[in-house]
């Protein structure tokens, strides 16, 4: 079915999307109450950004590929950028999958990792329990739009006790200039299990010419105990919009390593936040982004302290070049009665132009006495020290500059769990500085 989004959304048009795709009727109905919410909601307000001036509307066409068998029917671009072993991934090409895989493994131990569309049909109970759990769709016309509309999607589910002991991936992909690109990752950790979840959000071929919006969320459930690692890299061109929306609620002694790579060409609105609920919980983000060109990014990370000696450790790098303009926004917030909490952050920016601006805002919001918290915050040139030190080494000043960009870099890509994706990830930091 192929239906028109970029037309004023409406409890109408969004019940037919869903009667189409075969949606039951609970999952209908969250779609019609927040296409009706978002009509009464303003668009998120970051600091010092206003994305209202941006291209917000361009939902596009709902289109669904055909599943393929195996990863040969997929296109060849896109086949470069995945994992040679099949197994443990699922790919969404526009609007919807076209390829999942689980080792039969971590299928006999009851661990679920497949597209959210298909989770709704099995799962369906275990997916409503969580669904919108984490951000809820009435936040803001965002929240709620995404609610109304999103698709694809990725869901992973862990049973208690199980650790996952090889990352699961994902590869979300726009290849068609009209198509609808709004994927939901959800991922459910219970008690004491461990799972590593890494994704690739791309563009390929027309996909690269689209005019688009690409709004997504993702909500984490970390379960009492639980280990989630989360690392996403979204390569997106100038004229698609980046919305992304990071989100993981932690219980007793659950942690959260976040390892974000925010890597687009035009304007990108990133969130990516802890709300740490449990006692002793703990959240680790790491957050690289280079800002080329014209192109405006929002990126903000944020931790909220409930539980008693909760830690969470914040650490964003940022590139500069051209006239790119970046608000880079840490939020620790430490609640009453979360006593023995511990926060740190850290944002660094490193400027390549003079044209370029980059805001380092590291905030704290404290409404307990025994606590720690703290920050630091830099915005500066390359070191000229450092470049005269490598070129009194025969090193001609371009490779100093970028060598030396590298190491400001290399502290958080080193974090990225697999190596060719880290691998990936270097190639495009390159591309884009390089351009």
């Amino acid at each position: 079915m192929s239906t028109q989004l970029n037309a004023p959304v409406s409890r109408e048009n969004i019940e037919a999307l869903s009667q189409g795709r075969g949606e039951p009727g609970w999952l209908t109905d969250i779609r019609k109450e927040a296409a009706a919410l978002a009509g009464t909601l303003e668009w998120p307000r970051p600091e010092k950004m206003r994305i209202d001036r941006w291209n917000l509307t361009a939902f596009g066409v709902d289109r669904h590929p055909e599943l393929a068998g195996d990863l040969s029917q997929l296109p060849e671009e896109i086949r470069a950028s995945l994992p040679q072993d099949a197994a443990n991934l699922v790919v969404q090409r526009n609007s919807g999958a076209a390829y999942r895989n689980l080792a039969e493994e971590w299928k006999a131990k009851g661990v679920i990792f497949t597209d959210l569309e298909t989770a709704v049909r099995e799962h369906g109970d275990l997916v409503k329990k969580h669904l919108f759990s984490v951000v809820k769709a009435d936040e803001d016309k965002l929240t709620a739009l995404h609610a109304a509309l999103w698709n694809g999607g990725v869901f992973v589910y862990v049973p208690k006790n199980v650790e996952v002991e090889v990352p699961l991936q994902a590869v979300l992909y726009l290849d068609d200039a009209e198509a609808a690109f709004a994927p939901h990752v959800l991922i459910v950790a219970d008690a004491n299990s461990r799972v590593s979840y890494v994704d690739r959000v791309l563009a390929s071929g027309a996909g690269r010419s689209a005019v688009a919006v690409h709004h997504s969320v993702v909500e984490v459930v970390a379960g009492p105990g639980a280990l989630v690692r989360f690392a996403s890299i979204h390569h997106l061109p100038e004229s698609v919009v980046d919305l992304s929306i990071r989100r993981a609620t932690l219980a007793n002694d659950a942690r959260i390593e976040w390892i974000i790579g925010d890597l687009n060409n035009g304007n990108t609105l990133s969130v990516t936040k802890s709300d740490l609920q449990g006692n002793g919980s703990t959240s680790d983000s790491k957050l690289i982004t280079v800002g080329t060109g014209s192109q405006n990014m929002s990126i903000t990370t944020h931790a909220v302290h409930h539980g008693l000696s909760s830690e969470s450790e914040m650490e964003t790098r940022a590139v500069m070049r051209d006239s790119a303009t970046a608000i880079i926004n840490g939020v620790t917030k430490i609640e009453k009665g979360a006593t023995k909490a511990n926060g740190h952050q850290t944002e660094r920016v490193l400027m390549l132009s003079p044209k370029a601006r980059g805001d380092a805002n590291p905030i704290l919001l404290i409404d307990e006495d025994d606590v720690k918290a703290d920050h630091a915050a830099s915005v500066g040139r390359v070191n000229e020290e450092q470049l005269y030190y490598l070129m009194s080494r025969g090193i001609d000043r371009e490779v100093a500059e970028r060598l030396i960009i590298r190491g400001f870099l290399e502290p958080i890509v080193s974090e990225v769990p697999i190596e060719a994706v880290r691998e990936e990830l270097e190639r495009m930091i390159e591309g884009k500085l390089n351009a």
